[in-house]
């Protein structure tokens, strides 16, 4: 078998590490092709030193230098969103795995699908703020796009059974949802989802989680349920779904990752332990599977599964998904940018933890008074996540840029 060549963007990241030991793993199947990261030069000089890409890319200019003087006339270094977007469209590269967020991560995406490559997808940005273009360039060019993300990789999974055909690629990554009556995605509830958001809750308590260890943006999204909420959009734009048809529930145990529910009342789950590299894997190998490096589960010794219903009044932000998610994609891209700067503005200290859902919902108010085409490209939506962020930093300042910083 020949061994597929990966483009890996965010290598030094907690899910490029865990592709790296799915590579590891699989060492006959797989090979790096080019490992890209932002700055993180000692991190991906080791990989690069274990891994010996073809080339290794940086977006930061200081970082680029560093890393080729340390690495030498033996690898090929390269900087910038130019280097990426060649490096995702070279030849040399049969499938990349988005794990870097920005701009350039997008640009370096379209390019890979504009040519028919497979794209494994770890970012939400792309498919919350993006997704329905990105989808039209996949369906077109024959590409695919492949959820890493543990729920949306679940739901492929039940879905599994149900690929289409395409001329010339075998079986589509896009399965058939013509049967489901819904899908249904489990949510940890992060440390507040019996109470609600409180209003007050300290940095610490809030990246308090009790299942996952995972970088402050995505634990702070899970505390107020965003996360949840920008997978629902995900899982619409990835699987041509209405938003009524994808509905959160709590599952503190995190064994059960998704459901599907057929129109003949059938479900279909998917479990596991939680472990990131079972989905990358599945990724990475679809629509093969082989040994993992995820322990097995034993449903005995996990005694129990729960579940419960989730109060959306509790949720401001699992509501304003929801309603940016009927509104268009201009909307669902302004959410997204919104939400990450009132969330960078709450770690940083200069924003209440119960205002991030204010801030937020301001931005999408300004946003209803705007024009948007139907089906925006790109460029379009480009815009609107810049005319968003700076929307929500003025609200940031509008509820709180006074507050003292925090010492945690």
């Amino acid at each position: 078998m020949k061994r597929q060549r990966i483009a890996l963007f965010g290598s030094t990241g907690s899910i490029g590490r865990s592709v790296l030991d799915v590579v590891r793993h699989l060492p006959d199947r797989f090979e790096v092709s080019v490992l890209a990261a932002n700055r993180s030069v000692r991190r991906i000089c080791e990989q690069a030193r274990e891994f010996k890409p073809a080339q290794v890319v940086l977006s930061d200019l200081d970082a680029y230098q560093k890393a080729r003087r340390l690495l030498g006339a033996g690898t090929e270094v390269r900087w910038g969103p130019a280097a990426l977007i060649d490096a995702a469209a070279a030849r040399s590269t049969d499938f990349l795995v988005m794990a870097m967020s920005g701009t350039a991560g997008l640009l370096a995406t379209v390019a890979a699908l504009e040519l028919g490559k497979k794209v494994a997808l770890a970012t939400k940005e792309i498919l919350v703020g993006y997704g329905e273009p990105v989808m039209r360039i996949a369906r077109r060019s024959g590409g695919a796009v492949l959820p890493i993300d543990s729920e949306l990789s679940a739901v492929h999974q039940c879905l599994s059974g149900k690929g289409q055909r395409t001329k010339d690629k075998g079986q589509s990554a896009a399965p058939d949802t013509s049967e489901v009556r819904r899908v249904i995605l489990t949510a940890s509830g992060g440390p507040f989802w019996k109470t609600g958001l409180p209003p007050k809750a300290r940095l610490a308590d809030v990246l308090r989680h009790p299942t996952w260890s995972m970088g402050r943006k995505i634990t702070v999204d899970s505390a107020t349920l965003m996360n949840k909420g920008l997978e629902v959009i995900e899982t619409c734009r990835l699987f041509g779904l209405k938003p009524e048809q994808v509905v959160p529930v709590i599952h503190p145990q995190s064994i059960v990752h998704s459901l599907v529910e057929f129109r003949d009342g059938s479900v279909i789950a998917q479990l596991s332990l939680p472990d990131m590299r079972l989905p990358i894997q599945y990724a990475l190998t679809w629509p093969d599977r082989t040994p993992s490096l995820t322990r097995t589960l034993d449903l005995a010794g996990v005694g129990r599964l729960d579940f419960h219903t989730v109060n959306v009044s509790r949720f401001p932000c699992l509501r304003l998904a929801y309603q940016a998610l009927q509104t268009g994609p201009a909307a669902t891209c302004a959410l997204n940018s919104a939400n990450q700067v009132a969330v960078d503005a709450f770690t940083a200290g200069g924003l209440a933890f119960g205002d991030i859902p204010r801030v937020i919902d301001r931005v999408l108010a300004d946003l209803e008074a705007a024009a948007s085409p139907a089906r925006p490209g790109i460029g379009h939506l480009l815009r609107v996540e810049s005319r968003a962020a700076e929307q929500a930093a003025r609200a940031v300042a509008a509820y709180g840029n006074q507050r003292p910083r925090r010492k945690e």
